[in-house]
């Protein structure tokens, strides 16, 4: 059944009706990837794609949220044109068309995000959210501290300064270092590229949380559904905008 847009997207919890007409005019949101701009329009969500910024918009009773663990070797993505593995490859038995939040790089382990709530997957990705994200990295030899000291104040990477972060050394090894790294922001490689910035190849890198969600002991490869702990903390953050 045809229903007005601005009660679909309300209903999926991404906004106010009067919100959503803001959202219609700004042309964010497309049915079937044309972008829609008429108040008024209508779509039925259960046969029409849906999307606010790119991010699908399903209906309340079908929402999916999944915790996965990324083995290193797979790309964040539905497709690959180089018919890489995919995320997507290593969810079964779920039926709905879901999405990876973000992008962890393809050597990269950890703690993923997959949904069809756009609305949760904006709160997550937006930077007004300021919700941190942590790292396990391991690097070539031991950083000096004073390198490490650049790092948390803010280096510049491709022009761009990054914006401080956590560092603190948790295992020495005798050729090696792993560090945890918390970052409040989602640049392109930028882990990699803060180490060598300062001299040091990062060999291995794993999120383990991302905000309220962690990874806790889930193997690799894996996936679990999100408690509902954890799916009302993200959308709390998403409210206190």
């Amino acid at each position: 059944m045809k229903e007005r847009l601005q009660k679909i997207i309300s209903r999926a919890g991404i906004s106010s009706r009067r919100k959503a007409e803001e959202l219609i005019i700004d042309g964010r949101i497309k049915v079937n990837n044309e972008i829609i701009t008429e108040l008024g329009s209508k779509a039925d969500i259960t046969k029409d794609k849906i999307t606010f910024d790119g991010e699908p918009i399903s209906s309340p009773e079908n929402r999916v949220y999944l915790v996965l663990n990324k083995p290193s070797g797979y790309i964040c993505s539905r497709t690959d044109p180089e018919n890489r593995p995919t995320v997507l490859d290593l969810i079964k038995n779920v039926d709905e068309r879901i999405f990876p939040v973000g992008r962890l790089d393809y050597d990269t382990e950890g703690l993923l995000v997959l949904t069809n709530d756009g609305a949760f997957s904006q709160i997550l990705q937006h930077p007004s959210s300021n919700i941190p994200r942590t790292y396990l990295v391991k690097v070539k030899e031991l950083p000096k501290e004073e390198d490490l000291v650049r790092l948390r104040e803010g280096i510049f990477i491709d022009n761009l300064k990054t914006n401080k972060v956590k560092i603190k050394i948790v295992n020495k090894l005798p050729k090696n270092t792993w560090l945890e790294v918390v970052l409040w922001e989602g640049r392109n490689r930028q882990i990699k590229k803060m180490f060598e910035a300062i001299g040091h190849r990062s060999l291995r890198i794993l999120r383990t949380d991302f905000g309220p969600i962690s990874l806790k002991n889930l193997d690799q490869g894996s996936y679990r559904f999100m408690n509902r702990k954890e799916i009302n903390e993200v959308r709390k953050l998403g409210r206190s905008e």
